[in-house]
């Protein structure tokens, strides 16, 4: 593969109107576009970098794409390790499946990495995180990770970059599919989907159900939190997507979501604490040309997350945590001879509940518009995107970001950007008794990369030196305040190969996340949480009807506190896959996760699974 030098917005609409079902082929009425996309071979197209379609090797930014097979092949048991098995992620957890965990973006907070659901925002208001625990990897076709400042294009959390699932979709024909799994600890898995379609109409429908007895998600270091049992997980999910071709180019799709989480926790001795946990995103758009280049997209979503405390050792945390996030946004891309401009509108409101007294807000709306220009000339490349939010509780905000990059030969790109961002206080923040400040304000980010890509044939290269500034940091804890200023910067260098039945990958970050207002009890002390080095290897090959793999992650040490006393050890972890293809449309898994059962921690006083054996068996119509 080579870096092209051709005019970005014919790239941009030949790639768009050919290369993904994100714009399927009755829009493609004007015959050029037709031409340019039939006389590319496929590449790889984004949406989450530039929230226009997108070849990832034209994108600025540093971008990852993770299809299905990758998904079923890793030895992940959930999203967030699937991301941290990426360069510049890395993942905390408090025990195994359904447990917390949270995502940090090349060493940015948990809250600094915006999550999108098929292009809806989801997560908690009240915690202001995404959440990752209650999504069913098996609900994912796709996963889009897009690296650096992103507030310019999406707003409030997008400091760090975005992750976007995308569910799956239909296809023409009947496509049947099924899945059953057995494995360690007591893991079960069953599932059943189907894939359809006729002439205009197509669509996907998928259920599936998880059992998983777990191992105790504390150890005595947890304290008075400690407790010896078993702290399983179970899950029962179900997704839809339906789209219809309406003529003249356009197309109205809907769909849905619904995950129903049963999991055990520890909050004390003998307790047998348990939580229901709901998942629930729902979606409604229409896209199609409104004339020439002018294209358009309208949606309207409403995303769900629960958090209900059946039972607990502490009995004022009974009861139902609940995030609402109903969101309408018009979309507008318009191909120009400077490149593809997009124009955004958006609302959001946010809605807020918990047991007891309600906080004293439970309520706020934001309002956005934003401007955003993406195109190449030459061996010239520019990205650059202006966003104003107005925040019914915070007042206004305005982020912008500019990249530049160029190619010193037909193989080799370097490039640099900058952008702001911000990060609205959470309403646990703000307003949870006893917990929160409501004097918090927001965060304001400051960011600057410098990257190097180079891509020939089998071979690809990336290198990014980042550095991000924020004021007004948010610290963790009771009685949350703004410390002045943190700076998280690094280095992130990953390489990849692929060479007949081979394919290698290999990635190392050193980062440095730091507390640099002078005069704070924390001065100079690493954020909590994040390990400062991590190296990722793995390997894979194809022998006839069988592929084999392993991946090893090492991380170094970490604090899980922000005075730098609770030191967490190092650790390096194995995994082994393989698949047999028993025939066309049957192949069996097997995945050897941990082999040297190595005893870790992500996070103090919490377990992460040791040595685990998992069987998986797959049907999928071809």
């Amino acid at each position: 593969m080579s870096l092209s030098r051709k005019s970005r917005p014919a790239r941009s609409l030949a790639h768009a109107a050919g290369v993904l079902s994100l714009a399927p082929a009755a829009v493609m009425a004007q015959d050029q576009l037709v031409a340019l996309a039939a006389a590319q071979p496929l590449e790889a197209v984004v949406v989450s970098a530039t929230r226009t379609p997108t070849r990832v090797a034209d994108a600025l930014a540093e971008v990852t794409v993770i299809e299905r097979a990758q998904i079923e092949a890793a030895g992940s048991r959930t999203l967030p390790e699937v991301l941290a098995s990426q360069p510049g992620m890395q993942f905390s957890a408090n025990g195994g499946l359904g447990k917390t965990s949270t995502v940090y973006t090349r060493g940015l907070e948990g809250r600094h990495t915006l999550l999108l659901i098929d292009g809806v925002r989801y997560g908690s208001a009240t915690t202001g995180t995404p959440d990752w625990d209650n999504l069913p990897l098996d609900a994912i076709e796709r996963i889009e990770i897009v690296r650096g400042p992103l507030s310019a294009l999406y707003g409030s959390d997008a400091v760090g970059g975005v992750v976007q699932v995308f569910t799956r979709r239909g296809a023409q024909g009947l496509a049947p599919s099924a899945v059953a799994g057995v494995g360690s600890h007591g893991w079960r898995q069953l599932g059943a989907g189907l894939r359809f379609g006729e002439g205009a109409f197509d669509g996907s429908v998928n259920l599936r159900t998880l059992r998983y007895a777990g191992f105790s998600a504390t150890n005595p270091k947890a304290a008075s939190n400690f407790d010896p049992d078993r702290d399983g997980f179970d899950q029962d999910s179900a997704d839809v997507r339906l789209g219809l071709a309406l003529g003249g180019g356009w197309r109205a799709e809907a769909g849905a979501l619904r995950s129903e989480g049963r999991n055990r926790f520890d909050d004390g001795a003998g307790a047998d604490s348990r939580a229901k946990l709901l998942t629930q995103v729902l979606s409604l758009q229409a896209s199609g040309p409104v004339a020439g280049a002018w294209r358009t997209t309208l949606r309207a979503a409403r995303s769900t997350n629960e958090y209900d405390t059946v039972a607990s050792a502490k009995a004022a945390n009974v009861g139902t945590i609940a995030t609402v996030q109903e969101q309408l946004s018009w979309e507008n891309s318009v191909a120009t001879p400077l490149g593809m401009v997009l124009v955004l509108a958006e609302h959001t409101r946010q809605q807020v509940s918990r047991p007891g007294q309600p906080f004293t807000q439970s309520e706020r709306r934001i309002n956005a518009v934003a401007l955003g220009l993406d195109g190449a000339a030459d061996a010239h490349h520019w990205q650059v995107a202006v966003r104003r939010d107005r925040n019914s509780q915070f007042g206004g905000q305005t982020t912008g970001s500019v990249g530049y990059g160029y190619d010193v030969l037909p193989t080799l790109r370097v490039g640099a950007s900058a952008g702001s961002s911000f990060v609205a206080p959470s309403f646990n923040q703000l307003y949870y008794p006893g917990f929160g400040n409501p004097n918090l304000q927001a965060e304001e980010g400051r960011h600057r990369e410098i990257n190097l890509r180079w891509a020939d044939g089998p071979h690809q290269l990336r290198a990014a030196y980042y550095d991000n500034r924020i004021r007004g940091h948010i610290a963790s804890g009771p009685a949350p305040t703004n410390v002045p200023r943190t700076r998280i910067d690094g280095v992130s260098v990953s390489y990849d190969l692929q060479l007949d039945d081979w394919s290698f990958a290999a990635s190392a970050d050193q980062l440095d996340p730091r507390n640099e207002s002078v005069g704070t009890a924390h001065f100079d002390k690493v954020l909590r949480r994040r390990a400062r080095q991590l190296l990722r290897l793995s390997a894979q090959r194809r022998l006839g009807a069988w592929t084999i793999g392993g991946a090893l992650l090492g991380a170094g040490h970490r604090y899980d506190d922000e005075a730098n006393k609770t030191r967490l050890a190092g650790y390096a972890v194995l995994d082994l896959h393989a698949e047999w293809r028993m025939a066309r449309d049957w192949r069996l898994g097997f995945k050897l996760n941990n082999v040297a059962d190595r005893r870790y921690e992500t996070a103090n006083g919490f377990n992460q699974p040791g040595r685990e054996l998992l069987l998986t068996l797959r049907y999928a119509a071809l």
